[in-house]
């Protein structure tokens, strides 16, 4: 099945965006964007705590709904699905 991850902002400098990946059926979310941000530490460490959680301020949206972080971990991903994954927002 195909999924398609984009991040946002810093996330987006370091790990790039609109990355379309083949992941096998019942792959979990927070497994998926480990795999991709792997690639580059900076943007693992930016993302993933020292004990492989997301970081309290990501923000995680699956077709355009919010996964709470904490409810990530039993996040499944499905064909077709878009993640996409931001910074913390400011602004005015």
């Amino acid at each position: 099945m195909t999924v398609r991850v984009r991040f946002f902002a810093r996330f987006r400098e370091l790990l790039g965006t609109d990355i379309v990946v083949t992941v096998p059926e019942g792959k979990g979310l927070v497994d998926l964007v480990k795999e991709i941000a792997q690639k580059n530490r900076e943007g693992y460490d930016a993302l993933f705590d020292e004990n492989g959680a997301f970081r309290e301020f990501v923000i995680i949206m699956q077709n355009g709904k919010r996964v709470d972080t904490a409810a990530a971990g039993t996040a499944r991903v499905a064909d077709g699905d878009e993640i996409a994954v931001f910074p913390p927002v400011a602004g005015g």
